[in-house]
C-alpha cells in the first residue's frame, strides 16, 4: 500500500512524506522514479550492523529500526521499519501494521485539516507557520516521538502486569484444599508469564536501542540533513529514550528478582515433597520391622503360646509408627 502526505499533494515528486505498507515491487519503482532515490530492500532492512542501519548515501541519510507492532509487548512482534530522509522528502517502509504509524498519520491528517481552516482567512494565511509535516525532518521527528509514546505506554503496562505477578507470588494467605497440585499450577503459570514478559522486555529495548541510534546519527548528520530547528525535539527525543531505558533496565531487574523467587519457591515445594516422603519411609519402617519378627514362622516363639500375644504385636506396631512421628513433631519438622 502506498501513501502520500499531505494528502493534498498531486504527485509523488510532491508529497513531503511517502508511506509504503509491503510495497509492491510496481509501486517501489513508482516511488523511486518519482523521488529519485533508491529505496533499500526488506533484508537490507533486517541488517543488524550498525553501519547497514545508519548511513548516508547522496543527500539522503538511510536509516532503520526495528519496531514494536503495538503496545502489548506479550503478544506483539517487532517489525522492520526503513527510512529515507532527503531535503525534498521522507520515504518510509514497513512490512506489517505499526500502531505508531497509523496514530503518528491519524495526528498528521488531523492537524493538516486544522490548518486549512486556519488558512482559509488572508491573515492567518500570513502568519501561518507551514505545517510540520511539510517538513520532511519533522515528520520524521513525528514519526519518531510517537513510538517513543508508545513505547512508554508499553512500558507501563509490562510494570502493571509484573505488579500483579509480584502480587500473587508474595500473597501472605495459603491456598487452601489441594495446596501441592494448586501451587504447583500457579507456579508454572508464574514461570511462563515471566518468561513471556522477559521476551517483551526485549523488544522494547530492541525498539529504544534503534530508535536511538537514528535520534543520534541523524544530530549528527550536520544540517545539510536537517534543520537546526529540529534539534531541540530530537534532543528532546534522546532524553526520553534515556529515561526509558533506565526504566527498562529497572523492569528488566524486577523480573530476574520474580523469577529467582519464582524457583525459589519450586525449591522449597519440591524439598517440602521430598521431606514428606523421608517421614513416611522413617515412619513405616519401626511396624515393618516388627511385622516382618512377629512374622517369621519359627517353632519356639514365646510370644506365640501368649493370650495377647496378638493385640500384643499390633499395639507394638502402632506405637512404633507413633513415635516417630512424634519425635519429628517436636523437632518441628512436620
Amino acid at each position: 500500500m502506498l501513501a502520500r502526505y499531505p494528502s493534498s499533494a498531486p504527485t509523488l515528486a510532491d508529497a513531503v512524506w511517502i508511506d509504503l505498507l509491503v510495497p509492491s515491487d510496481e509501486e517501489r519503482q513508482q516511488v523511486e522514479q518519482a523521488t529519485k532515490l533508491r529505496l533499500p530492500t526488506p533484508d537490507s532492512i533486517q541488517e543488524i550492523e550498525h553501519s547497514s542501519r545508519a548511513f548516508v548515501e547522496g543527500r539522503a541519510l538511510y536509516l532503520s529500526t526495528p519496531v514494536l507492532e503495538g503496545t502489548d509487548c506479550l503478544n506483539d512482534a517487532l517489525a522492520p521499519v526503513g527510512f529515507v530522509l532527503s531535503p525534498e522528502r521522507l520515504v518510509t517502509l514497513r512490512f506489517a501494521r505499526i500502531v505508531a504509524f497509523d496514530r503518528a498519520t491519524a495526528e498528521g491528517a488531523a492537524s493538516e485539516e486544522a490548518a486549512s481552516k486556519e488558512a482559509a482567512s488572508e491573515e492567518a494565511a500570513s502568519s501561518h507557520r507551514p505545517h510540520a509535516e511539510r517538513s520532511p525532518s519533522e515528520a520524521l521527528l513525528k514519526v519518531l516521538e510517537v513510538v517513543v509514546d508508545l513505547t512508554a505506554d508499553t512500558l507501563e503496562h509490562a510494570n502493571a502486569e509484573l505488579e500483579r505477578i509480584s502480587t500473587s507470588a508474595f500473597r501472605s494467605e495459603r491456598p487452601r484444599g489441594h495446596e501441592p497440585a494448586r501451587a504447583s499450577r500457579a507456579l508454572h503459570e508464574a514461570l511462563r508469564k515471566l518468561g513471556r514478559m522477559a521476551n517483551g522486555i526485549s523488544r522494547i529495548r530492541d525498539t529504544l536501542l534503534g530508535v536511538g541510534r537514528i535520534v543520534t546519527f541523524v544530530l549528527d548528520a550536520g544540517e545539510q540533513h536537517r534543520p537546526a530547528a529540529v534539534v531541540p525535539r530530537l534532543e528532546a527525543i534522546r532524553a526520553d529514550i534515556a529515561s526509558l531505558n533506565d526504566y527498562q533496565h529497572h523492569l528488566s531487574g524486577k523480573i530476574q528478582f520474580l523469577l529467582d523467587a519464582t524457583l525459589g519457591f519450586i525449591n522449597i515445594q519440591q524439598n517440602d515433597i521430598v521431606k514428606a516422603l523421608t517421614i513416611v519411609s522413617v515412619v513405616g519402617v519401626p511396624p515393618v520391622l516388627i511385622a516382618g519378627i512377629y512374622g517369621m514362622n519359627f517353632k519356639r516363639m514365646p510370644e506365640l503360646s501368649w493370650a495377647l500375644g496378638y493385640p500384643y504385636a499390633l499395639a507394638l506396631i502402632v506405637l512404633s509408627a507413633l513415635l516417630p512421628i512424634v519425635w519429628f513433631k517436636w523437632r518441628d519438622w512436620i
